[in-house]
């Protein structure tokens, strides 16, 4: 079967280059950034850039500053997990091996949260992710780089994973945060800064994108990153960007696989996220799954199976010890639905 999947158009940029980019611009060298002396890349968990473009009016300062050649495409899956992987690390999540909010541990019956089931004991922060992280790379190479985030991810598995090397700053708001990164990166000459803020995607997740309270989210951080520029050194630059989009998915097309549905049959363990799903099948029963699947649900999701995937490049190059963290068969959303599992419920990813 030949999968028919959206295809990045030519030219297109990756998430996975940004940070590489910034640090070519340290050195004079960048192709997309002017030479810098010290570079902050900002991240705004959820606000994709349709997200950004329909409400404008909330970020004036931000859409001022942003053109069509700036969008950068996120990697697949575009979960938190993934994305942000992918950014600090400069390599698909087919080689780093985070390739899902959650995934089976091979040759276990054990389903991690590669988010925030790190202290969990099945995997380790520094084998499970399996590319250097750019920060510890730099920082062996004595260049100063920092990470200033919310207290309560600073000492986290996942920051270990993703920015290990890193000095670790906590900062409450966004708006204290962008202080503490201006004042890093004028202070320390040829420094990287990351600041990651999650106050947007909470806001969407609790309340939708649509909403009052995630328009409110974006002026905060709108205001932040222009009080942040306000304050800059000259030469000191800063990259907005962000790991995935939202979309609002009203309640009548959440559809809840319970036990006993039928499309559960021959899954043994459901991992993934709502808007991707990686089922693990018992053995011999594949296409079995697949075949169901794509009866019931191909008319709204792409239904394939792992090997398809991989021959698609949906996760770039993938390592062979991160192919069996792949679902055997994986359910991708390509319109308004999401698939919750009812062992764990409505998940935040």
């Amino acid at each position: 079967m030949t999968l028919s999947l959206p295809a990045a158009p030519p030219g297109a940029r990756s998430l996975t280059e940004v940070v590489p980019q910034l640090l070519a611009a340290l050195d004079g060298r960048s192709e997309w950034f002017a030479p810098a002396r010290s570079a902050i890349v900002f991240v705004v968990d959820g606000l994709g850039a349709h997200n950004l473009a329909a409400r404008a009016g909330h970020a004036r300062f931000l859409s001022a500053h942003r053109a069509k050649k700036d969008v950068v495409r996120t990697v697949f899956p575009s979960t938190t997990a993934a994305a942000l992987t992918s950014l600090l690390t400069g390599v698909e999540p087919g080689t780093h091996g985070v390739v899902g909010y959650r995934v089976r541990v091979p040759g276990t019956d054990a389903v991690v949260n590669q988010l925030k089931g790190w202290d969990e004991g099945a995997i380790s922060p520094d084998i499970w992710q399996r590319a250097q992280p750019i920060m510890a790379r730099e920082a062996a190479l004595d260049r100063p780089c920092f990470v200033v985030t919310r207290s309560e991810f600073v000492s986290s598995g996942f920051t270990r994973a993703t920015t290990r090397g890193a000095r670790m700053y906590a900062a409450d708001t966004v708006g204290e945060r962008a202080e503490v990164a201006a004042e890093l990166a004028a202070r320390h000459r040829g420094a990287l800064v990351y600041v990651y803020t999650p106050d947007l995607d909470g806001a969407g997740h609790k309340h939708g994108w649509q909403s009052e309270q995630w328009s409110a989210a974006l002026e905060d951080v709108d205001e932040a990153v222009r009080a942040l520029a306000a304050v800059m050194p000259a030469g000191v630059g800063a990259v907005v960007t962000a790991d995935h989009g939202m979309v609002d998915v009203p309640r009548h097309r959440q559809v809840l696989l319970a036990e006993g549905d039928p499309l559960l049959e021959g899954v043994e363990l459901i991992g993934g996220e709502p808007r991707m799903l990686h089922l693990y099948t018992s053995e011999g029963r594949v296409e079995q799954v697949r075949a169901r699947w794509e009866a019931s649900e191909g008319a709204r999701s792409w239904v394939m199976s792992r090997g398809e995937a991989i021959a698609a490049g949906l996760f770039g190059a993938v390592d062979v010890a991160v192919r069996p963290r792949i679902g055997d068969v994986l359910v991708a959303a390509r319109s308004g639905i999401v698939y919750y599992d009812d062992q764990i419920g409505r998940a935040h990813v």
